[in-house]
């Protein structure tokens, strides 16, 4: 099921009027219900997907109350490092406890892990084997498999593992509530793309009475119709442009190239922070609070602060249950560039069984070394309230922002090859022909309209939270829903783009 579908605009109120004035008196059916409604939003698109997001839960529940018991059983107060999964043992009563527990946080790796290797890499693997062998003289017939990608699998599979980890870690406790984690794993609003939330933030929730309050709800909606407009205005229009130009780059100019690549960018970010917004916005109309998963990361003054910025659910995530068990920073320079190596790779191979993933990840990489080696991957932690950016600032957004979109043709392009020739192409016959109109002047507007926006509300969830008490805040509502209907895309329902991951 769609956000910006006529079938969400159905489902979203009967589910709002049924959870806060039907179930509104107990907690656990209000769960119970959201685990249903969840159920349906995500078998909407195929019933038999619902098998695994439920076998993903069972596994993680089971994992999760073993490792509580032996945790108990112990009785040695022991909590595992937030720096590391394995700790040396220093007795054997540790050493007993800590293979238990070690055999069922295996259990819950090698289960997700291995559904997402399965559906989402096994047909890569295969071919990438072929290629191999074929480089050495031989032309083996490998089999694939016609293997469908279940929606959101990329998702809801880390939204676990997190859970078990920290189980393990010492970091959580295991709940005992099997509705209230399978409801947890497939809450709707976020089931699909995201935000990837921890088991810490979003499954005490579960737990506590729910009151409907009106100031949360009106955020939730400004989040949803910011988010609509990001989607249907901006995303889905630069598509209609983009995607021609991405798929006949042979015979495209120069300047149509970089329009591409620049419309791109604006593209996915519409699309990807725009389904977060409605997301969260979403979740807060039952009572609910989703981390930010974007905060404008095109103002970025480098890409150190641009991976602070942008899907900042999935960076996190990385960071702490990837980059820190390596050891982070706090080893030797070699090592950690090592690490920054194997975070960004990783990084982009969870986005798509492709080389170009992985090459949109290792560019990123080798943007953010440099900064690393010379200790000012930290420097724009903070922003100044100022009401424009200095030349010096301006200067450095335009750079971050040009580096940004060369990597996103990387991951746009069919292969790593279309890449290199969509870029190599730019230099080659630079001028627009005389009939190419990228844009229609309405959106171009719009587009000039949004950067200024996202400006103004870069110090907020959105511009939209800034007119809160304003007389003009409701003409400004209304303004956006009329934008968002007469220059939305309607033609066709288009599917958002973190879909496909």
């Amino acid at each position: 099921m769609l956000f910006n579908s006529f079938t969400f605009l159905l489902f979203l109120p009967i589910v709002f009027l049924l959870y806060w004035f039907v179930f509104k008196k107990s907690l656990k059916l209000q769960n119970a219900f959201l685990l249903l409604a969840s159920y349906v939003f995500y078998g909407w698109w195929d019933w038999r997907f619902l098998g695994l997001i439920i076998a993903s839960s069972a596994v993680d529940y089971f994992c999760g109350l073993k490792m509580g018991d032996l945790s108990i059983s112990s009785n040695t107060g022991h909590r595992a490092s937030d720096n590391t999964i394995n700790q040396e043992p220093t007795t054997n009563n540790q050493l007993s406890w800590l293979n238990g527990r070690n055999l069922y946080l295996t259990i819950s790796l090698l289960f997700n892990l291995g559904l997402l290797a399965f559906f989402k890499y096994f047909n890569f693997f295969i071919e990438s084997a072929a290629d191999l062998i074929a480089t050495i003289g031989f032309q083996p017939h490998l089999s694939t498999l016609n293997i469908i990608l279940p929606v959101g699998i990329s998702f809801y599979t880390f939204q676990t593992l997190s859970y078990s980890i920290d189980v393990y870690r010492g970091n959580l406790k295991p709940t005992k509530d099997p509705i209230a984690f399978f409801t947890f794993v497939a809450f709707f609003p976020q089931l699909v793309a995201g935000p990837i939330e921890r088991a810490s933030n979003l499954l005490p929730q579960f737990f506590t009475k729910r009151k409907f309050e009106y100031q949360q709800g009106s955020d939730g909606m400004k989040l949803i119709l910011w988010g609509l407009f990001k989607k249907m205005v901006i995303a889905d229009n630069c598509a209609l442009v983009v995607n021609p130009i991405f798929e006949n780059y042979q015979t495209a100019s120069g300047l149509e190239l970089i329009m591409g690549a620049i419309l791109f960018a604006f593209q996915i970010y519409g699309d990807f922070s725009g389904y977060s917004d409605i997301a969260i916005g979403v979740a807060k109309l039952f009572g609910f609070d989703l981390m930010t998963n974007f905060r404008t990361p095109y103002f970025s003054r480098d890409i150190a602060e641009f991976w602070r910025r942008w899907h900042i659910s999935l960076s996190t995530w990385f960071r702490d249950y990837v980059y820190i068990p390596l050891g982070g920073s706090r080893v030797s320079k070699v090592k950690a560039i090592r690490n920054i190596f194997i975070v960004f790779l990783v990084s982009g191979f969870w986005h798509g069984a492709n080389w170009t993933f992985i090459a949109w990840g290792g560019i990123h990489a080798a943007l953010f070394i440099p900064i690393f080696l010379v200790g000012k991957n930290r420097a724009h932690l903070h922003e100044g309230d100022h009401l424009l950016p200095s030349v010096k600032e301006l200067f450095q957004m335009l750079l971050t922002f040009a580096l940004v979109c060369i990597a996103w043709v990387f991951f746009r392009a069919d292969t790593v090859g279309d890449a290199w020739g969509y870029l190599s192409r730019v230099f080659v016959n630079p001028l627009l022909p005389k009939n190419f109109v990228w844009l229609g002047y309405d959106i171009r507007i719009a587009l000039i309209l949004f950067l200024g926006l996202e400006w103004v509300g870069r110090y907020q969830f959105n511009w939209l939270a800034r007119l809160e008490g304003k007389w003009f805040r409701y003409p400004a509502y209304i303004t956006t829903g009329f934008l968002i209907v007469f220059w939305g895309v309607f033609t066709e329902v288009k599917e958002f783009i973190y879909f496909q991951f």
